[in-house]
Parts: structure tokens; C-alpha cells; sequence
């Protein structure tokens, strides 16, 4: 059983990464981002509040986050592990997830770098206009940096150079994955 996080800013690979190394080690890659745009397109109350706060650019409330994403891995498939994306964002969710994590994966990639990978992708996605993306970064810094911190204080933490070459990345986060 294995349970891995992938913490990056936008553009810094995660979903590159995750679809990898869930093909490769055969457990189920996971994106809050794309539970949270599944719901959003239901036409519920919650599904209307996460379209909007998304399409602003805002974050899902902690409680509100923690609480979707724990009831979305109690599913049977998840049993046996998975490598999750995009959760947690904040010190509080970090700390309250009771659904234990072994290693955290730091995809470490420069502000620039992301504005210039998400750039050059075409997107009809109503969340990622400049100024989402900006306000994105800029929420990253601040809330999902002590999130990166606290797993590094635990001893969970795996840093990762995100600026090379997509099999170079892989290789050096399954080096410190089969180590475990």
C-alpha cells in the first residue's frame, strides 16, 4: 500500500508525473482539480459554489475540501493506495487529512517556468485565464509553501527538480519512492 502526494505549483508536471507513476507502480492517480471540476458541473449547490470560487481563482474553504476529498478515497479503489494531486493546500488540511500519507513528492519549478508551460498549452478551461493562474501562484506562495515545510519537518518530504527533462523527473522520484 502506497500513498503519495504531489505538491507543485501549476505548470510543475503533477499530472505528467502522477499518470506515470500510476502506470508504473499500478494505484490510481487522483487530481483535486479534477474531482473539483467533476462537481462543479453538477448543477447542485455545492457543484454552482465550486464553479465560482474556482472560476475566481479563490481556494475551496478547509473544511469544505478535506471533507470531499476523504469521502472520495474511502471508494474501494483506493484501497491499495493512490497518488493524489493538488491536496492538501494548506497547513490546516495537512493536518487534519486522517488519511495518512507516506511521502510527499515537492515538484519545485519557478514561477517563470509555470507561466511559460501553462502559457504554451491551449485551454478552454474557464479557470485557467492569466489572471486565475496569477492569483493561483500567488496562493500557492502563501498558503501551500508551509504545507511543504510541514511534511519536510515529518520527514516526508521528497524535493524534486521539476525543470528537466519529463523521464529524468520520473526516474529521480521513483528512486526515492521504491526507497522507502
Amino acid at each position: 500500500m502506497l500513498k503519495l502526494i504531489l505538491i507543485g505549483i501549476q505548470g510543475a508536471g503533477k499530472s505528467t508525473q502522477g499518470n506515470l507513476l500510476s502506470q508504473k507502480l499500478d494505484i490510481p492517480y487522483l487530481s483535486s482539480g479534477h474531482i473539483f471540476r467533476e462537481m462543479a458541473k453538477e448543477k447542485t449547490p455545492l457543484g454552482r459554489f465550486l464553479k465560482e470560487t474556482m472560476n475566481a481563482g479563490a481556494l475551496i474553504p478547509d473544511d469544505k475540501t478535506i471533507e470531499i476529498i476523504e469521502e472520495y478515497l474511502a471508494k474501494p479503489e483506493y484501497a491499495k493506495g493512490y497518488i493524489l494531486d493538488g491536496f492538501p493546500r494548506t497547513t490546516k488540511q495537512a493536518e487534519i487529512f486522517s488519511n495518512g500519507v507516506d511521502k510527499v513528492i515537492y515538484l519545485k519549478v519557478s514561477d517563470k517556468e509555470a507561466l511559460w508551460r501553462i502559457s504554451g498549452r491551449m485551454s478552454d478551461r474557464e479557470d485557467e485565464t492569466l489572471m486565475a493562474i496569477r492569483k493561483r501562484i500567488e496562493l500557492f506562495h502563501e498558503f501551500t509553501e508551509p504545507v511543504i515545510a510541514y511534511y519536510g519537518s515529518q520527514g516526508r518530504l521528497v524535493e524534486v527538480d521539476g525543470e528537466r527533462d519529463i523521464q529524468e523527473i520520473f526516474n529521480d522520484i521513483l528512486t526515492h519512492v521504491e526507497a522507502k
